[in-house]
């Protein structure tokens, strides 16, 4: 079967699931581009509340949203204000690609990760806000890997690209500590790749992590 990169894409179905649960043949290219521009603002808005992820399911009138986050109480604000004002902005964000359409009937969840050491997105996120803090890289994987291990993970990879630590030729760094089986289908293995804007240029961050069964999906 291969060394499969996004470990996501032979286990949709088994193991993880879709991040947008819905069919429309009539007007497929509006909806997907219409979810590809809520789930970008979302990371965007929310990135301060640890948000890894956002699952969008669709019914005839109706639409449900699940934001996946490491801070939930950021997101939801005092007596409920911080989830009034997103559910606003939100609102906004159809009316403004709908135009006059019949906007839908918003349910709006919350869901808190428990570990945010085993989110692949998290880790990735974690090294980038590191790597453009010009930390030294090494020191970067070598403390991620260890966080990630002792959050209970069954082994976890790391693969820098680019030009780091400002050097004159790209290059690829890596770590790797315990098991991370890419083709055993039934692993519970988390993948997310992120960019870090550093003064030299983009460094690609990949993290693969094999979490113990019954460990988060998300």
């Amino acid at each position: 079967m291969g060394q499969k990169v996004n470990a996501h894409v032979i286990r949709l179905g088994t193991v993880h699931t879709w991040s947008s649960r819905w069919f429309d043949e009539r007007s497929y290219k509006d909806v997907l581009l219409e979810d590809y521009g809520l789930r970008k603002m979302l990371m965007q808005k929310l990135r301060s509340a640890g948000i890894a992820s956002v699952e969008i399911e669709r019914s005839i009138n109706s639409l449900r949203i699940i934001i996946h986050v490491s801070r939930p109480g950021i997101v939801i604000g005092r007596g409920g204000s911080g989830l009034e004002e997103l559910k606003k902005t939100i609102t906004a964000f159809f009316a403004k690609t709908r135009g006059t359409k019949a906007l839908p009937k918003m349910d709006i969840r919350v869901e808190p990760i428990k570990e945010p050491n085993l989110n692949a997105y998290l880790v990735a996120n974690n090294v980038a806000d590191q790597l453009i803090r010009r930390l030294p890289f090494k020191r970067i994987l070598n403390s991620t890997a260890e966080r990630v291990m002792g959050a209970g993970a069954l082994g976890v990879k790391i693969l820098l690209t680019g030009r780091i630590g400002g050097a004159e030729i790209g290059r690829r760094e890596k770590i790797h500590i315990g098991t991370v089986p890419m083709s055993t289908i039934r692993a519970n293995i988390g993948y997310a790749q992120f960019p870090a804007l550093t003064k030299k240029g983009y460094i690609g961050i990949k993290v693969w992590i094999n979490k113990p069964e019954g460990g988060d999906k998300a």
